[in-house]
């Protein structure tokens, strides 16, 4: 993947600005974090239910939803739409706090390493483009 001087991606590179490329460490992050995520939300189907007196149906299908969120943007992670995906679940993770208040702070927790994963994994991009 090459830059042109002075300024980010060439037009062809364009519409790749969300990916990272399949050699990119931080992607295996990315879908480590999605993985995990599916294991919060259920762990918070349970506080939904028990803690917070959540309808069953509500708690199920919010958490169904975003579960099938992270199973979309895990088979996408190669493609433009799996990032896209995987912003809306990470919106999706922090609405689940309208049912448990915590999951707002793990929402937003996991977010945060989304993030990170994917500011890291674009600053290994460019610093491998910088150096060929």
């Amino acid at each position: 993947m090459s830059h042109r001087r002075g300024g980010g991606p060439g037009p062809a590179q364009e519409g790749r600005r969300v990916t990272l490329n399949p050699t990119n460490p931080m992607r295996a992050a990315a879908a480590s974090v999605l993985l995990f995520e599916i294991i919060i939300v259920w762990l918070a189907y349970i506080g939904m239910i028990q803690v917070s007196g959540t309808n069953l149906a509500l708690a199920a299908g919010a958490c169904a939803a975003v579960t099938l969120g992270c199973i979309a943007a895990l088979a996408g992670l190669r493609r433009r739409w799996g990032y896209i995906v995987g912003w809306g679940v990470q919106i999706g993770c922090i609405a689940l706090g309208l049912l448990t208040a915590w999951m707002f702070a793990m929402g937003i927790i996991f977010a945060l390493i989304w993030v990170t994963c994917i500011v890291l994994g674009r600053r290994i991009e460019t610093h491998q483009g910088e150096a060929q």
